[in-house]
């Protein structure tokens, strides 16, 4: 525990070392600022990961003095042996490539070209494994010339010296005996200034992680193997994450598509460093409505936060086409006269999330609260096909404000293929959290305890007064397909026993307050009329 918290301190002090080394040369807050801090720190996580590996493999390299020279040393039949040993998901670095040998190497000419030019060897040397690819199969690379963000050409040297000493400090290969919720953690500190929940420049990629958990851990109560786990919205992956660390890493293959390169390759890094990198090539940078990668696809988990309100009237019309039908079986969202922006288009995804289901397959889909109760239109025949299908496991209703870059009150849907109908979980968890204030935002909190309370609620379909009910199919369709867990509530009313004489006592008391208040009232009356009269028109 001591050694985590150490290695905690050490690794967000390089975080925060990367960015005054940014903010040094110009670049703070810079919109180039992103790109370098997280793709400095995947090269340095490739760096050290490749080092332990080798290490693993070729125990005698443990002990050099010198890792690089050593690796440079073996015969080239010994190295290529070396590396085909590895696991896949292990990056494939020469001995030029190691932070160590650009560290003897800092002082030549022309450094930041030899900089440079080694992350672009590496993205082209890596691109199977670790590319984001697009909906045309193009793959992007792994890292930019990041040197290049430097306006001034001189100091284009200074600054990748500086980034190449703050990576030289220390290293992670002893973190890598241990289980990844290390980088797990750190992704999110890495990241804290770009991918925030409270307004931030990239808030819609991000879930709290609240919700993510209590998504996670009601979609997979029991032990699963070798499943398919898709988000066609994934963002940065915080609802991906939550899900394969409960199924387990080694248990689950990652799909996803997203329209922002951004997002994508935030994603990336995230199953980098949550021991994911097998499922890279499955990210698709794609609009993943019009232009669907994984149409064909069924998959067993889907998980989603998607965008609620998007203008996405350049692409309707290519959506009516025939094979599409099938897919928006109940309708595609109209472009108003005004407001495009406002354009439903999670009406969209959640339709394409039930086309994508295997015949076992769950969901779990954040949306707005108002989609649950809505009287007609798409909404309405979306809820009416999950309860006929038999495909509705429940909703939770969420807290106003868990979502502090949003002031829309959301509920999450679950699905299920295999969903029991008689006992729907239907639960507002509205009253429950605890307002905090971030910023100039306010949001709620879920305590751990309420997060157990849902989870433990739904999971065991049990009912408890003004937090859950647990209702029939036949229920749902006489409430109109209602999903609202306060329109299935009882109205409870108190009886209290009394005797005659204490009714007379009650009633007396009430008259005797009210002649009080009605004789106040008279004398208040008067003042006001006597005050009306005492007013005189003054030049």
């Amino acid at each position: 525990m001591t050694q985590d918290i150490n290695f905690m301190t050490k690794t967000r002090a390089l975080i925060d070392n990367l960015k005054s080394v940014c903010a040094n040369y110009g670049l703070g807050n810079d919109g180039n600022e992103f790109k370098i801090i997280t793709q400095v720190f995947l090269y340095k996580f490739l760096n050290d990961k490749f080092r332990y590996a080798v290490k693993q493999e070729m125990p005698v390299l443990d002990g050099s003095d010198n890792f690089s020279e050593a690796l440079r040393n073996l015969s080239e039949d010994d190295y290529s042996d070396l590396v085909d040993s590895l696991d896949p998901n292990i990056p494939r670095l020469r001995p030029e490539h190691l932070i160590s040998h650009l560290f003897v190497k800092q002082n030549d000419a022309d450094f930041a070209k030899t900089f440079d030019d080694t992350l672009r060897q590496i993205s082209i040397e890596n691109a199977d494994v670790f590319s984001v690819k697009s909906f045309t199969g193009a793959k992007d690379s792994l890292f930019d010339e990041l040197t290049q963000f430097i306006s001034d050409s001189s100091q284009r040297d200074a600054f990748a010296k500086a980034l190449i000493n703050k990576l030289f400090e220390f290293s992670f290969e002893e973190m890598f005996e241990q289980k990844y919720d290390f980088f797990a953690t750190i992704f999110e500190y890495l990241i804290k200034d770009y991918n925030t929940d409270s307004g931030g420049k990239y808030a819609e990629y991000y879930t709290p992680h609240a919700v993510a958990r209590i998504m996670a851990q009601i979609m997979v109560p029991e032990p699963v193997k070798s499943v398919k786990v898709y988000d066609p919205s994934a963002g940065s992956g915080t609802l991906l994450m939550s899900i394969a660390h409960e199924i387990g890493e080694e248990n689950c293959t990652i799909y996803s598509e997203d329209i922002s390169q951004k997002s994508s390759n935030m994603l990336r890094l995230n199953l980098v460093l949550n021991n994911l990198t097998h499922s890279i090539p499955n990210i698709i940078k794609t609009n993943t409505i019009a232009q669907p990668s994984y149409l064909d696809e069924e998959f067993d988990y889907i998980v989603s936060n998607p965008p609620f309100k998007l203008d996405f009237s350049d692409f309707r019309a290519d959506l009516e086409k025939d094979a599409f039908k099938k897919r928006f079986f109940a309708g595609i969202p109209n472009i108003p006269k005004s407001k495009k922006e406002s354009m439903a288009i999670y009406l969209l995804f959640i339709q394409h999330i039930m086309y994508s289901l295997s015949d076992t397959g769950k969901a779990a889909i954040v949306v707005p609260t108002g989609f649950i109760t809505a009287q007609s239109g798409i909404e309405k025949k979306i809820r009416e096909r999950l309860v006929t299908n038999g495909w509705l496991r429940g909703v939770v209703s969420m807290p106003s404000n868990i979502f502090a870059s949003t002031g829309t009150n959301v509920s999450v849907l679950f699905l299920d293929k295999k969903a029991d109908s008689e006992h729907i979980v239907l639960m507002d968890a509205s009253k429950l959290g605890e307002t905090v204030k971030e910023g100039k935002n306010q949001r709620t909190v879920l305590t751990p305890a309420e997060e157990n309370l849902i989870i433990e609620t739904f999971n065991t379909k049990e009912v408890v007064a003004d937090l859950s009910v647990v209702v029939t199919k036949e229920q749902v369709i006489e409430k109109n397909y209602s999903f609202s867990a306060g329109q299935y509530f009882e109205v409870k009313i108190e009886y209290i026993d009394i005797t005659a004489e204490e009714f007379t006592e009650k009633m007396d008391n009430f008259q005797n307050r009210l002649q009080k208040l009605f004789t106040e009232g008279n004398v208040l009356d008067k003042k006001i009329q006597q005050q009306l009269k005492s007013l005189k028109y003054e030049n």
